[in-house]
């Protein structure tokens, strides 16, 4: 575990943006109904790694042999482009400012939780890429109507149903539901609240680069950087006022000019899986595997926890992200680790970048975020909810993820399964568990 505090910079100058800057509405989107992104489909029904391949990946996210599930919610209708741009913020001080201007006030935040949604998980250019809080970067701005959607409570029940798969609803094991974040950040007085904001931000622009080079990989390499899902500029590091931290930058994102195949297959991590302690802790053993796997040494889950933040109701997804940055070296082998939305992305996509990530020179472990539904994993006894595994993994010919579950279903109910342990998902199945889940992200 490293010490740097590199994530806590920009704050300093904070209370000289608060008492200049006013409170301003968040930015304003023209509803439409909908939801985030797409509807997760069904995935092969079978994780076995020893198991025949599945059918290949096509760009569609459902696949041809299984049965497509109905969506959480109503599709998108209405103008795809209705929502809002934000104004361009070409510097991280400019961007800093957007975020205080628009932190909404305890007032403002006494309405419904739809309401507190579009307030809370407000969205900002970065340069060139659109960033909401909470999501993550995105390649299509989301509306009003679809971010009050994320903080509905899922059918789970009538998705089984039409998934032909029948599971009982167990416990919550981790991951924070968008409408724990927006409580969170809602309970919040406005300078916490717009601490927490700047501090998301930060690891945002510190990675708007690689976030750039995700947005137009669709499929196929940056055409500047032949065989290669990694970004195509350098990444800008933006000092930050009363940073103590003595961690080296992360190098810069370009490629080199010649780029070495990467291989059909690729596991890293051997050895240091977890099961989390606690039922609501698959943030903390999640992170304690990266981190163990990153400097040999195995800290405790409860010393993550409280460097998580996590509670009862889960961990942040932007806090797992942060630590990574933090206190692993995981950035300096794949750049500053972000909050990717994958709404708009393919199966096949989700599998490429999942290659670029873990099959280079230096590969690096992937933050799954997923819903934890046994039509998804076939492994568990009942449903789940949001939940971290470590990605750790892939084949293209199998068309499989590796992961580490790191969820035993037997500890925490003598009827369940036992689950914990690398596992083999088809990318598929991974790639609508991703979107199951409302918040429908990676970290990476």
């Amino acid at each position: 575990m490293r010490t740097a505090t590199r994530g806590a910079a920009a704050l300093i100058t904070l209370g000289v943006l608060l008492s200049q800057a006013p409170i301003a509405r968040a930015y304003e989107f023209v509803p439409r109904e909908g939801a985030v992104g797409a509807a997760p489909t069904s995935g092969p029904s079978e994780a076995d790694p020893t198991a025949a391949p599945s059918s290949e990946i096509s760009d569609r996210a459902e696949p041809t042999t299984a049965p497509t599930e109905a969506p959480s919610t109503p599709p998108p209708a209405g103008d795809p482009d209705s929502a809002a741009e934000p104004p361009v913020a070409q510097s991280w001080s400019e961007l800093a400012g957007q975020v205080a201007a628009t932190s909404p006030s305890n007032l403002n935040l006494r309405v419904t939780a739809a309401e507190q949604s579009k307030q809370v998980m407000r969205c900002f250019k970065l340069e060139t890429e659109n960033y909401c809080l909470g999501l993550g970067f995105v390649d299509k701005l989301p509306t009003g109507a679809e971010i009050s959607s994320t903080v509905a409570e899922p059918d789970t029940a009538r998705d089984d149903l039409r998934a032909g798969v029948s599971a009982e609803q167990d416990i919550a094991t981790g991951a924070l539901s968008p409408a724990a974040f927006v409580a969170e950040r809602a309970e919040m007085n406005q300078g916490q609240r717009t601490n927490a904001e700047l501090e998301e931000m930060q690891a945002a622009w510190d990675g708007r680069d690689k976030a750039r080079a995700l947005r137009e990989l669709d499929g196929n390499p940056p055409a500047d950087a032949p065989g290669s899902g990694e970004p195509s500029g350098g990444q800008t590091v933006v000092p930050k006022p009363g940073d103590p931290s003595t961690k080296p930058a992360p190098p810069p994102l370009k490629p080199p000019a010649a780029t070495k195949p990467k291989p059909a297959s690729n596991y890293i991590m051997k050895g240091y899986q977890t099961s989390q302690d606690k039922g609501y802790w698959c943030g903390p053993a999640t992170f304690q595997s990266i981190d163990w796997a990153d400097d040999k040494q195995k800290d405790t889950q409860a010393s993550w926890a409280k460097d998580l933040g996590a509670t009862t109701s889960g961990t942040a997804i932007s806090a797992m992200v942060k630590q990574t940055n933090l206190k692993t070296n995981w950035d300096l082998a794949a750049g500053t680790y972000i909050v990717q939305n994958v709404s708009h992305w393919t199966p096949a996509k989700f599998l490429q970048v999942h290659q670029n990530h873990l099959g280079d020179a230096a590969p690096a472990p992937v933050i799954e975020h997923v819903q934890l539904l046994k039509r998804y994993f076939p492994y568990l006894a009942f449903n789940h909810s949001g939940h971290y595994q470590v990605g750790r993994g892939y084949d293209m010919k199998a068309k499989t993820v590796g992961i580490y579950e790191v969820f035993n279903e037997r500890r925490f109910n003598s009827r369940g399964n036992v689950t914990n342990g690398p596992r083999n998902i088809p990318a598929t199945a991974m790639f609508n568990a991703t979107l199951a889940n409302a918040f429908k992200n990676i970290g990476l």
